[in-house]
């Protein structure tokens, strides 16, 4: 259902198409609504028993008993400036939350056709075009220096700057969306600092790769990034392949 979504919002990327404002002032366009409407109807036959938070349909106020703590996070375009600007990085997001950590997660790049998935330690995979789906793992900071892949649209340079005089940093690569964890875990990258907040449907998906490529996701006093909390908000994190 992620690349049926996937091939929806190409429809609208490739056309015309009116831009929204949500409350909250983040945009919002047809291309959203369309491919959440299709992963929602996708989810509820696959698992009907298990809710489904979802971006669109929450900041319309549609809540979902999720007391039982296990459910579906989705963020059916993620880095909607990305596509609005055409640029190639925004992403498909769903993920199963379990005990308030993500346990699934699938991320698709349907401009740039690149597939990330994850259902557990050791079963990151990217699939690239009409290739096989290949096993991905994060790395170890190189002693010659990290990578740190940033958000084009939400960075706060100070913080970042304060971060990278903690390390050594060899490149900055600019990225929207959850794509920005795939690097990671596919080990193209090595830190990902997030300072501000972000909805829970906005990491979930691009977490659970990270972790089953044997990266994390913690606040910045390295406490764990978990799920379920209230207004499905997250605070500050970073995110980190191997021991990095």
């Amino acid at each position: 259902m992620a690349r049926d979504a996937g091939a929806k919002i190409m429809t609208y990327y490739q056309g015309d198409f009116e831009v929204r404002n949500k409350a909250d002032a983040s945009p919002v366009t047809a291309a959203d609504e369309a491919a959440e409407a299709i992963i929602i109807a996708g989810l509820n036959r696959l698992t009907p028993d298990i809710p489904v938070i979802a971006e669109e349909a929450s900041a319309a106020g549609k809540t979902e008993d999720v007391s039982a703590g296990r459910f579906w996070l989705v963020d059916p375009l993620d880095g909607t400036r990305e596509f609005v600007n055409h640029r190639d990085e925004f992403t498909v997001n769903i993920a199963l939350i379990d005990n308030r950590r993500p346990v699934l997660g699938v991320v698709f790049a349907p401009a740039l056709d690149v597939f990330y998935a994850a259902a557990g330690q050791g079963t990151a995979t990217a699939q690239h075009g009409t290739g096989a789906a290949q096993p991905i793992s994060a790395r170890r900071m190189p002693a010659t220096g990290a990578i740190v892949t940033v958000s084009r649209s939400h960075s706060d340079m100070k913080k970042i700057q304060e971060l990278m005089d903690r390390h050594s940093i060899k490149e900055m690569k600019i990225s929207g969306s959850s794509i920005k964890f795939c690097l990671i875990a596919e080990g193209t990258a090595d830190i990902y600092p997030r300072y501000g907040h972000t909805h829970e449907w906005d990491t979930a998906a691009g977490h659970a790769v990270l972790a089953a490529a044997g990266g994390s996701v913690r606040s910045p006093d390295n406490t764990e990034l978990l799920y379920n909390k209230d207004g499905f908000l997250n605070n500050e994190f970073i995110a980190r392949g191997l021991d990095s």
